[in-house]
């Protein structure tokens, strides 16, 4: 009798929980809407990594990046996007280190105060996955790089019901490249790029 009666109120509470948002189904590139989108800046996420004298990996991240994606599902290699992150919103575990970051010594945000990516070719190479070639300007020189870019998903947000797409964006850099060398070899002058991009439909 008492399994019956707390098997009953379980149930009971079961029904009366408020509804939770689940999340949208994985929908085909193919199908995603066409057009403009913007970045979606809180769930974006703009991270790298190098080595710290070769005892670990060292991460931080960019916490304001702002930008634009001209997606074409049916040919993805007529898509282009154009971002911008802000240097001076550089982020590590260590205050000292965050600012040392932003000095004249390496990021120079005030002289530099943007990082850009501006693409010049997409090519699919599987499903769910692009390779995107651009031009990318850090501290004020300019390369050529290549990211790899994995779909994630495209729908309506079940939180904000705005219609957005996902992506996985992995890259390097040789920071040398760009004129920030201080503590070459000794901190990692390769640099790996991880960016997790929510974009937000324009229409």
């Amino acid at each position: 009798m008492t399994y019956r009666i707390l098997a009953a109120v379980a149930f009971a509470a079961i029904l009366s929980a408020p509804a939770v948002a689940q999340s949208p189904a994985v929908t085909e590139p193919a199908k995603a809407q066409a057009g403009a989108y913007a970045v979606e800046p809180n769930h974006t996420q703009v991270m790298f990594g190098v080595s710290h004298i070769g005892f670990t990996t060292y991460y931080g991240s960019f916490t304001k990046t702002s930008g634009t994606l001209n997606l074409d599902p049916a040919k993805p290699e007529g898509s282009s996007i154009d971002v911008q992150v802000a240097t001076d919103s550089v982020y590590t575990p260590s205050e000292k280190l965050t600012g040392e970051l932003k000095s004249d010594q390496w990021l120079d945000a005030g002289k530099f105060p943007d990082a850009t990516f501006k693409s010049t070719k997409v090519t699919k190479t599987g499903p769910h996955t692009a390779k995107v070639e651009g031009d990318f300007t850090l501290h004020g020189v300019t390369k050529p790089l290549t990211l790899t870019v994995k779909y994630n998903n495209a729908g309506p947000n079940p939180l904000n019901k705005k219609y957005t797409a996902g992506f996985e964006v992995t890259g390097k850099i040789k920071r040398s490249d760009f004129g920030v060398k201080t503590y070459v070899p000794m901190i990692g002058d390769e640099v790996d790029l991880m960016i997790s991009a929510a974009f937000e439909h324009q229409g």
